[in-house]
């Protein structure tokens, strides 16, 4: 037990703490606000309190637990909303008759009473290790839960309990370690939040995330365990674009983590989450989504606990074998939550005041996510895709925390304020964007979109080029003096950008695109494109061919209802094969 001996905010210096470890986590005060051991110097810890340090003292005591920071993972987290150290905001709610988030409260994360379907996979006398499976319990209708040997353990199972109903506290299975000794094995597990859970291997991503939306899916896609990063001002779409992708993506479960966001936005995610219907499923969105509610007028020093506490769960669900999508909004109030505490231990700054451990803490977060062959000895594999906000100061990209961002992950999705103010969603910058997965993910396109796909793409891409270094021209000497080809290379960039790449997400028709449709889509402009060329060549005039019927189905056809696409692009590519040998046809009459 030690003594307070300063207060600065969220970090509180006691002495008489020779027991403790660095990372304990510790009870504070009379209300045992819980706190975690940043610095030791000899028995004095420095300790950063999760929770309103106002009222505290010189001699308040202080207890360490013995263990560092660490999540309860079990059934019953689906659903759920905690706060950034795993606290049920729900419940809390509940407990204390309030909307206001009170000092000291204690509750549970999961549900200690709440019975479980539980049946049983494995049976006594099998030899397991850490991540096989000892039985299954439905969740929610779209989420079957996997209980698992804890990770660091393995021996042969004495007994297992029947079907039934139980609580996450019953013992639900013994192991016999190889030494003798006999460990109790519950529905639940404890995992601290700072060390990445195990796996057997990591393969390089193969498999591309479906987002529905065509900027990102086409031009810019993410794989299945790979990790991207959304920088944009404020007002760019930061966030819309973050609730599309956990929306609409093809992964199994979804963690969205709110850290340091304004509270309406966090507002926004409980109200539409539950209302949506899964594309995937037809069940509500947060039957398969755990919300970790963060927001800015929480203590800071939680901020800073709240990623990794959402990185944990979402590693308990790949290790089950499913697709998990790691939804941080956003990174840069973290690092924010680090340079405070930074400048309370006194350390010496780096860039623009942050600590110099910048870098490597995002790295850190980054790399937990991936495609791995997960724990046990069936074969299973699952994936975790990491997708950052970035919220860079008047939106400059030179800042450390998009710099250090930029370094770490594969894909950019760099959002422009001037394409938001005119109306031009997703705000996505296609000229300063990247992705560095499209080299893996080519055999997957290759196979099921065919080998054009990207090679359309990269026709797109040159296009959209060509019309940034056109536009300077156009502005000294006017679009009229422009060739011909020049004018259909403006106008089929507009084309690529107004009838593909945006989209409005208040449309079901539009609001996701499969890659089928994206495929056909992009096919038909480019196709129109081809045709155009060769007949300007044959003379005929470019005002014509842009005036053609087919020019605005063509523009009218991502409206078109899902069931009715592929009929109707075939006949939107008929006619305008027609109509532009007709144009031809007609020029050479007048010559």
């Amino acid at each position: 037990m030690g003594k307070v001996v300063k207060v600065s905010g969220p970090l509180v210096v006691a002495t008489g703490m020779s027991d403790a470890n660095m990372s304990d986590v510790v009870r504070v005060g009379p209300e045992r606000l819980i706190g975690e051991i940043l610095t030791m110097t000899g028995d004095s810890a420095s300790i950063q309190v999760y929770e309103e340090t106002s009222g505290l003292g010189p001699g308040t005591e202080v207890v360490t637990t013995g263990s560092p920071m660490s999540v309860e993972l079990g059934p019953g987290m689906i659903e759920n909303i905690y706060d950034g150290i795993q606290r049920p905001l729900e419940e809390i709610m509940k407990k204390v008759h309030g909307n206001n988030l009170p000092r000291g409260v204690e509750v549970p994360p999961i549900d200690p009473d709440k019975l479980w379907e539980f049946t049983p996979v494995a049976k006594a006398g099998d030899k397991v290790t850490g991540g096989d499976v000892l039985g299954t319990v439905p969740e929610t209708p779209v989420v079957l839960h996997k209980i698992m040997v804890p990770p660091n353990l393995k021996g042969t199972l004495k007994s297992v309990i029947q079907k039934g109903m139980y609580n996450v506290k019953t013992t639900v299975a013994v192991l016999v370690k190889e030494d003798g000794t006999e460990v109790p094995l519950g529905m639940s597990q404890r995992w601290p939040v700072r060390v990445g859970r195990p796996y057997k291997h990591k393969y390089p991503p193969t498999r591309p995330l479906s987002s529905g939306q065509r900027i990102v899916d086409t031009f810019f896609p993410v794989a299945k365990g790979g990790t991207a990063a959304i920088p944009g001002p404020f007002g760019s779409g930061k966030t819309v674009m973050q609730h599309a992708l956990a929306k609409w993506s093809d992964v199994d479960i979804v963690v969205y983590i709110g850290c340091g966001e304004r509270g309406n936005e966090m507002t926004d995610v409980l109200r539409e989450f539950p209302e949506l219907v899964d594309p995937r499923t037809g069940e509500s969105l947060m039957k398969r989504t755990v919300l970790i509610a963060n927001t800015s007028d929480m203590p800071v020093a939680a901020r800073e606990a709240s990623i990794y506490t959402g990185i944990t769960i979402a590693e308990y669900f790949r290790d089950m074998g499913y697709d998990v999508a790691v939804i941080a909004d956003s990174t840069s109030r973290w690092a924010e939550a680090l340079r405070e505490m930074s400048g309370r231990l006194e350390e010496m700054p780096g860039e623009e005041g942050y600590p110099a451990y910048l870098s490597s803490r995002l790295a850190q977060f980054y790399e937990r996510a991936g495609s791995v062959s997960c724990l046990g000895t069936d074969d299973r594999t699952g994936s975790l895709t990491a997708v950052g906000a970035v919220s860079p100061p008047g939106g400059d990209l030179s800042e450390p925390v998009s710099q250090g961002t930029m370094r770490i992950v594969k894909v950019f999705w760099a959002l422009d304020a001037s394409l938001a103010y005119r109306r031009h969603f997703p705000a996505i910058n296609w000229l300063t964007s990247y992705s560095l997965y499209l080299d893996s993910l080519k055999p997957w396109f290759d196979e099921n979109l065919g080998k054009d796909f990207l090679k359309n793409r990269e026709k797109a891409m040159s296009i959209l080029q060509s019309e940034a270094s056109l536009n300077e021209i156009v502005q000294l000497v006017g679009k009229d003096s422009l060739s011909p080809a020049d004018q259909l290379t403006l106008e089929t960039a507009r084309m690529v950008r107004e009838d593909f790449l945006q989209q409005n997400s208040f449309v079901d028709v539009d609001s996701f695109s499969e890659y089928d449709r994206q495929e056909k889509l992009l096919a038909i402009i480019l196709d129109y494109d081809k045709l155009c060329r060769d007949a300007i060549e044959k003379g005929a005039p470019a005002a014509k061919l842009f005036d053609i019927p087919s020019r605005e189905r063509i523009g009218r056809a991502k409206s078109i209802p899902a069931d009715e696409y592929a009929a109707a692009y075939a006949d939107i590519s008929a006619s305008m094969e027609q109509e532009i040998a007709a144009a031809v046809q007609k020029a050479g009459e007048e010559l």
